[in-house]
């Protein structure tokens, strides 16, 4: 019988300093699926949840001589809550390079690409100077400025509703002539 079960988590953390192999072992059975429920549950795959269970555990013991623990359920539920964090962002820049490399595969080059981006943020530039004066500055304020649309409203002296309408006006109004210009030079 594993004479660690009796102890507390504290306890634990103090044998683990000492590198003691237990101490580890009775903190991985006690809390691997509660931090598996936490993975699984905001990434649905059960792989990916478990090798950032895996990752956690792995920092832990690894890491064992520095961290300075004072809780550890909220310390474990965090780290894991952040590997999930990582592991989505990294997700979505592969896929991302994925995408690239398939636009690259159907022809154009990283040049080209970057010419694309600016001739469609000049077109966006071009679209935006035609919307009405507040549409185009809460358009601007929220969309190139990444400011959240209360502050937007604030800095504007206007109500949040009349920003949140003025910026469905202004991406409504984009949109459209973005698709007309589209369609016109595909014609």
């Amino acid at each position: 019988m594993n004479d660690c079960a009796s102890l507390n988590d504290s306890e634990l953390l103090q044998r683990l300093l000492r590198d003691d192999a237990s101490a580890f072992q009775e903190l991985y059975d006690r809390y691997w699926h509660k931090l598996y429920f936490i993975a699984h549950k905001r990434l649905k795959s059960a792989m990916a949840a478990e090798e950032i269970v895996q990752n956690v555990f792995f920092t832990l013991w690894q890491k064992r001589k520095t961290l300075r623990i004072q809780d550890l359920p909220p310390y474990l539920a965090a780290a894991t809550r952040y590997a999930v964090y990582r592991y989505l962002a990294n997700e979505k820049r592969r896929a991302a390079g994925e995408e690239a490399a398939g636009t690259r595969a159907v022809g154009l080059t990283p040049v080209e690409l970057v010419i694309d981006d600016k001739q469609l943020l000049e077109m966006v530039k071009r679209l935006t100077n035609e919307l009405p004066e507040k549409c185009r500055m809460v358009f601007i304020y929220n969309k190139i400025e990444d400011q959240a649309l209360p502050e937007v409203a604030q800095r504007l002296n206007i109500s949040l509703k009349t920003a949140e309408a003025h910026l469905t006006k202004a991406l409504h109004l984009i949109r459209t002539r973005m698709r007309d210009s589209a369609l016109s030079i595909f014609l």
